[in-house]
């Protein structure tokens, strides 16, 4: 496994195990509120970055990367040891992926644009007046560009 370059940042999961570098800095960040993401993190909602096409890379312990297809909704992988929150993947653009803020090794400087599904909003913990742009459902956000 070789060092990040300043451009790159790393991350990976709580044990160790499964180590990521993304070559390029995430495009954006946004909140999620929907049931699935209260359910799958434990918390009223997730955080989670978008990467350029392409930039991710799973550097260690792609072996342990354990992923879980909904029907309905993009993959989400986890530590199949530890059971840590990883990256989402785009189901109909493969190279593009969601990585989980709580995931980086350092702060990674992204912008949060919004929060969806703030209608699934968990009710026992309200979501901060922030000024973030706030949408029910699934926020109208642009197909990420081609590489």
């Amino acid at each position: 496994m070789s060092e990040a370059t300043p451009t790159e940042m790393t991350g990976g999961c709580v044990c160790g195990a499964v180590r990521w570098t993304l070559t390029e800095p995430p495009l954006g960040a946004a909140y999620c509120h929907c049931k699935r993401c209260q359910r799958r993190t434990g918390s009223s909602s997730s955080l989670n970055a978008l990467t350029a096409p392409g930039s991710l890379e799973v550097t260690a312990g792609e072996e342990l990367v354990v992923t879980w297809r909904p029907e309905d909704g993009w993959p989400k992988s986890f530590c199949g040891e530890c059971g840590s929150a990883l990256f989402g993947q785009h189901p109909k653009r493969p190279e593009v992926f969601i990585v989980r803020l709580g995931s980086f090794d350092e702060d990674p400087g992204v912008k949060i644009h919004y929060r969806q599904f703030t209608a699934s909003a968990a009710p026992w913990e309200p979501i901060p007046d922030d000024g973030l742009p706030r949408f029910e459902g699934r926020a109208p956000a642009p197909e990420p560009k081609q590489a």
